[in-house]
């Protein structure tokens, strides 16, 4: 079976219940890293990951296949009892022309600290409709300021949607591809210009400018690239023009249905979302697939249709 992006057989299976057995007083921590250290589970810059194996073995508990020690101490939630820093923001109107603005700066701020990360998240907490307080797995921080240093806009991009049934036929994804090739996919997963900033073209010009750097931003910090990016867009609640006036592609509409029941046992329901799409390379179909088969839906993005910012 495929879990946490690795195959799974019988005899690795086997080696786990031998480690349960062999190590009764091990805490869950200690058992997933001392399994991530047996298989040489690491990153593409090396790490070991000991929390891929951790949620590993969660999911072999939930399927019955193996009982793990009881929990030590309950995990706190670190994204809910976190504080965003508050900062003294000017919010006095930006409206001008891009080209009165330029040059740009726009910095990934993920490993930075500093004024430049307080500053990030503060714009996405306190500005941003679905609102942010930190983000897990492998992500990029942008933090894009004008010329005089005034804050335009921020973007986050994180891990990819796990199932997306429109996004996994564009690419001709099955299940175990999918689980194979998720993490060469990044999911712009914040994007805020503050209601003050009001500057024709920004949107899309920033989207543009990103997409030429994102994939080598991602390989300088975790040792791999991209090959697509996706967003999902609120329907009612934005047009989607600007990635479509970035060569983004439209290629889908979710079903508005959420992998969570409620406790009666009916589904949540969702806001629906447009799905778009942006190929970071010629052949990102081929690349998807581990580089086997065809690529027939692998277009350029320059032939994206065309639209108005």
């Amino acid at each position: 079976m495929l879990i946490q992006g690795r195959m799974i057989g019988v005899a690795d299976l086997e080696q786990i219940r031998q480690l349960l057995a062999a190590h009764p007083d091990w805490s869950r921590r200690r058992l997933s890293q001392h399994l991530a250290e047996l298989w040489n589970w690491r990153n593409a810059t090396g790490q070991l990951k000991d929390m891929a194996a951790r949620t590993l073995l969660l999911k072999l508990e939930q399927r019955g296949w193996i009982a793990l020690p009881m929990r030590r101490q309950v995990p706190s939630n670190r994204m809910r009892a976190k504080r965003v820093p508050s900062l003294a923001l000017s919010e006095s109107p930006v409206q001008d022309n891009l080209d009165r603005l330029l040059p740009l700066d726009l910095r990934e701020v993920s490993a930075s600290g500093g004024l430049s990360r307080a500053l990030f998240e503060n714009l996405l907490h306190h500005h941003h409709y679905l609102s942010y307080r930190s983000t897990v797995g492998e992500n990029l921080q942008y933090l894009v300021c004008d010329c005089g240093g005034r804050p335009l806009a921020c973007l986050l991009f994180g891990a990819a949607a796990w199932q997306c049934a429109d996004r996994d036929a564009y690419i001709g994804w099955d299940g175990p591809t999918r689980g194979r090739g998720l993490h060469l996919i990044a999911n712009n997963t914040r994007f805020l210009i503050p209601a003050w900033v009001r500057v024709p073209h920004l949107a899309s010009h920033l989207l543009s400018r990103i997409t030429r750097r994102v994939s080598v931003d991602w390989q300088s910090k975790y040792g791999h690239r991209l090959y697509l990016l996706e967003t999902f867009v609120e329907v009612g609640r934005f047009t989607g023009r600007c990635y479509q006036a970035a060569n983004w592609r439209r290629v889908g509409r979710t079903k508005g249905r959420s992998r969570q029941n409620r406790p009666d046992g009916r589904p949540y329901r969702l806001p629906l979302k447009d799905v778009y799409v942006y190929p970071l390379h010629p052949r990102f179909g081929f690349r998807l697939a581990g580089g086997q088969g065809p690529s027939p839906q692998s277009p350029s993005p320059n032939l994206c249709p065309p639209s108005v910012a």
